[in-house]
């Protein structure tokens, strides 16, 4: 969902690929009158040739892929020097090799 003050609506978006596909304006011509960036212009335009109307909508900005949650050997491993020394993550991490924001998380769930 756009918020209150964005540049474009789901409606101004399809006005403007209209204007460059419909009606032969320019990239540039629409973006100015549109009060957007060219390569924003570009992008619905593109859009629009390739979904039509249905293109206007927003899309989610959730990845695609998910990164990989840290194997269970290397958790157990984090916690076990955890329980034995006392450490804190920037610790473990450097013992280990390991990103002292991964221990931290393991050792926060």
């Amino acid at each position: 969902m756009s918020h209150r003050n964005a540049p474009l609506t789901e409606l101004g978006r399809l006005r403007l690929a209209r204007c460059v596909v419909e009606d032969g304006w320019s990239i540039r011509r629409a973006a100015e009158r549109f009060q957007v960036a060219p390569t924003t212009a570009q992008r619905w335009v593109r859009r629009y040739r390739e979904h039509g109307p249905a293109g206007m909508v927003d899309c989610s900005s959730r990845p695609h892929c998910s990164p990989n949650r840290t194997p269970t050997r290397t958790e157990r491993r984090i916690i076990k020097v955890r329980v034995l020394r006392r450490w804190g993550p920037a610790r473990i991490a450097y013992l280990l090799g390991l990103n002292p924001s991964t221990v931290h998380r393991v050792l926060s769930r």
